[in-house]
């Protein structure tokens, strides 16, 4: 099916689908998906039909597939991990008469379905009208706990509406394991999410009254997980009752004769549970426990529940503008789905797709840290915590791969779903090591956030020693360069196996800095490892002596060794229909030329700019930009940071509309494979980091805060040090105020000011005059509409 560009209402809380668009259908399951970081539930019809892609997934839960090669290489990954479509409980199917409600069939009088940021639920109105002539209304509203990080419910109202009296319908609540899964828009590209043909193995079916529990098995990787529901049901006149349970499908059916004008609700709750060393019996007697305690509570129980526990989070996660209100719903669209990400992975990965969707293979990457994590180290700090020691469970399994490959330390996967690496392809994959210096800068931003100590004695010190010995072990001391990291790739992945990429060598110095200091912080941690003073020595040396390159003739940094020498892209020759260029040219061909793919010098402007002058970002960001043509959904929020601190204001403001609509307008074609959470955190990111300017180096908090022309004001919070710190700006002035805590010591463009619980007022210094800058054709973001000074 090909992915149309969706159309939601512009509303400030809320994302609503009126009528049926089947070709946007894909991306509608992915941007209606609930998840709490454990449990993600694709946004499908309760009927199961019409459907793109299935979609019920449990954090960290995967199947194992081999990695095949043409030629294969020593220390090349063998095995594969795919996310597994777990057992479906969304289904509710319903017969009007003997005629089966399906959208694709019969006669549409009204839809709606609308995502409620604030209570964190799917509602859906259906009025529908049979082949046969009945009308009746369907109401549901889908929640996944973010409480109660095991159960997902559903409330489902049947309604006749005709005048042709009484009406006997059937109910079938189902938990459906095994459904076939199509590699749908997708399937020519490589990205997508491999397809697995039954991989769960049942071990246990019971049914018994109106509760059914499946526990499966994967075959090749081994996890055990289990599924239960139960329900409540309220009918208005008689009414039967059936269960059954089988190996991959339990139902409880219902059937009941409605009088005209009267309706019937049931209320279906879900558990889910997984793991890889407890019983079928344990994972049975889990999920029916966690159905009681669910069901004792009752619906309207966990509605009040999701809706405090976002009410908790929007007080700091929101973030306010006046200008643009279609910008204004996508950002609480965005953030909305990064909580849902992280809030309960509780030590599991946050997937690049979070758990919307199977693309990407349902595997974890640098996104989380340089991301998703950077925004959820100011509105939702325990999220990071977690997120970092899932990092750190799995270090063995690093430390085994740094081995493997001849290295000290600890060389963390580029992509995985429990720690091993599974990237298929090298200089994509293993040679993209700026994972690990991304996974210390996370480390460092939230210690300095948070200053979480038992943290940092605990975890903290420990990822920042084995990264450093990374580093230390992979480069090498020249005595004309210094210190050199050759061989290696930077985010851009355009530019494959280089020496020297300066993004690289910029975040490798700061995690060679920072363990060195975590060293002197915790020489316990440091006498457990077995770190020696010369091995620290060798770091403080490696990291002084960080090979920059920089070509002094065009005066610019380049992206790696020799970067700006090569031979330019002929963008003039390159068709429209030729992007990405990963799927129509051949690497060989890519990688010799100065094409970058996304931010990758320009991200260092960002996340180290403490390393550049002014001028040289200035310098620095007018000579990428001509050559990033943007094929990844992770640039645009970087270039809109960058282009923002440099001046290029309304240029910063239409990549912010490109970062932050990325899904809701479908841009890159794939979205009904999952979202793009890092892109959705990009929309945070650009506000606060970019038309904010705010800057976390040496743990200190800097701000620079500038608008575009059509945004009049711009309101957000942070968490920092124990405290809630507000920043409101204006055209012309910023407003900062402390919600609680000690006062602040915060930077205004360079001005040390301390902020308390009264509000503190400066003035914004005029943006400064700035030449215009060029793209590559047809890679220059859309722009954001009128009422702009161009």
């Amino acid at each position: 099916m090909t992915e149309g560009r969706p159309y939601f209402p512009v509303e400030p809380w809320s994302l609503t689908e009126i009528g049926m668009d089947h070709a946007s259908l894909g991306v509608h399951e992915s941007v209606f998906a609930l998840a709490n970081g454990h449990i993600g539930m694709r946004g499908s019809f309760d009927e199961g039909e019409p459907i793109v892609v299935p979609g019920t997934y449990l954090n960290g839960f995967f199947e194992e597939r081999p990695l095949p090669y043409a030629e294969a290489g020593y220390g090349f990954p063998e095995q594969g991990q795919t996310v597994v479509n777990v057992t479906d409980g969304k289904l509710v199917r319903l017969l009007v008469g003997d005629t089966p409600l399906d959208l694709d069939y019969g006669e549409i009088v009204e839809h709606r379905r609308t995502l409620d940021l604030r209570r964190g639920v799917l509602r859906r109105v259906t009025e529908w009208r049979s082949p046969n002539g009945r009308t009746v209304r369907v109401t549901s509203t889908r929640l996944v706990s973010l409480r109660r990080r095991s159960i997902a419910a559903i409330e489902y109202a049947v309604e006749c509406t005709d005048n042709r009296g009484d009406l006997y319908v059937a109910l079938q609540s189902d938990l459906l394991a095994n459904e076939p899964v199509d590699s749908g828009s997708e399937g020519d590209d490589p990205r997508a999410a491999a397809a697995l043909r039954r991989p769960l193995v049942n071990e246990l079916a019971v049914g018994r009254g109106q509760r059914a529990v499946l526990v499966h098995r994967t075959r090749r990787s081994k996890l055990r997980m289990a599924a239960g529901m139960d329900h409540v049901v309220d009918v208005p006149d008689s009414a039967t009752e059936d269960m059954e349970a089988g190996e991959d499908l339990a139902r409880f059916t219902l059937a009941a004769r409605l009088p005209q004008g009267s309706s019937l609700k049931l209320v279906k709750y879900l558990a889910y549970g997984w793991s890889s060393r407890r019983s079928a019996p344990a994972l049975r007697d889990q999920v029916e426990g966690a159905l009681a305690t669910a069901k004792l509570a009752g619906f309207e129980r966990l509605l009040r529940e999701q809706k405090e526990v976002l009410d908790s989070h929007w007080a700091l996660a929101d973030v306010e503008i006046e200008g643009d209100d279609e910008l204004q719903q996508a950002l609480r669209v965005g953030v909305f789905h990064v909580l849902q990400a992280g809030l309960r992975a509780e030590q599991q990965p946050i997937p690049a797709k979070g758990l919307t969707g199977p693309g990407y293979d349902g595997h974890t990457f640098w996104d989380t840290e340089t991301y998703v994590l950077p925004v959820l180290t100011y509105i939702a700090p325990d999220a990071v915590r977690d997120a970092l020691r899932w990092r750190h469970s799995t270090l063995e399994l690093a430390r085994a791969r740094a081995r493997e490959l001849g290295r000290q330390g600890a060389a963390f996967p580029w992509r995985t779903i429990r720690g091993e690496e599974t990237s298929g392809y090298w200089p994509a994959g293993t040679a993209a090591f700026h994972i690990n210096a991304d996974i210390a800068d996370a480390v460092v931003r939230y210690h300095n956030a948070t200053q979480d100590e038992e943290f940092d004695r605990d975890f903290g010190a420990e990822l920042l020693i084995e990264t450093a010995r990374l580093w230390a072990s992979l480069g090498h001391f020249d005595a004309e360069d210094g210190f050199r990291i050759d061989g290696v790739t930077g985010p851009d992945e355009y530019t494959a196996v280089v020496d020297n990429n300066v993004y690289t060598n910029l975040m490798a110095q700061r995690n060679l800095r920072e363990a060195a200091a975590a060293v002197e912080r915790h020489p316990d941690v440091a006498g457990r490892l077995q770190v020696t003073e010369d091995e620290v020595a060798l770091w403080q040396r490696a990291a002084r002596l960080m090979r920059v390159p920089y070509d002094a003739r065009l005066g610019v940094h380049m992206q790696s060794e020799a970067f700006t020498h090569h031979q330019e892209w002929d963008f003039a020759a390159t068709p429209a229909d030729r992007y990405p260029l990963l799927l129509h040219y051949p690497y060989f061909e890519i990688y010799r030329k100065q094409v970058v793919k996304q931010a990758d010098l320009v991200m260092a402007l960002h996340l180290r700019g403490d390393a550049f002058t002014h001028e040289e970002k200035v310098a620095d960001f007018a000579y990428y930009e001509a050559r990033t043509v943007r094929d990844s959904s992770l640039s645009a929020a970087q270039q809109a940071v960058v282009a923002a601190e440099t001046g290029h204001l309304e240029l910063a403001y239409d990549y912010w509309g490109e970062a932050a609509l990325t899904d809701l307008q479908n841009l890159h074609g794939n979205a009904g494979h999952g979202l793009h959470i890092a892109s959705l955190a990009g929309g945070w990111m650009v506000a606060v980091a970019g038309f904010g300017g705010m800057r976390d180096h040496d743990g200190r908090l800097l701000f620079s805060p500038r608008l575009p022309s059509r945004i009049t004001r711009l309101r957000f919070r942070l968490a920092y040090q124990g405290r809630r710190l507000e920043v409101a700006i204006g055209e012309e002035q910023t407003t900062y105020r402390l919600l609680d805590g000690e006062p602040l010591d915060v930077h205004h463009h360079g001005r040390r000011i301390t902020v308390d619980e009264t509000e503190t007022t400066v003035d914004n210094p005029p943006a400064p005059a700035v030449e215009p800058v060029t793209q590559p054709p047809g890679a220059a973001p859309r722009r954001r509409g009128k009422g702009r000074r161009d």
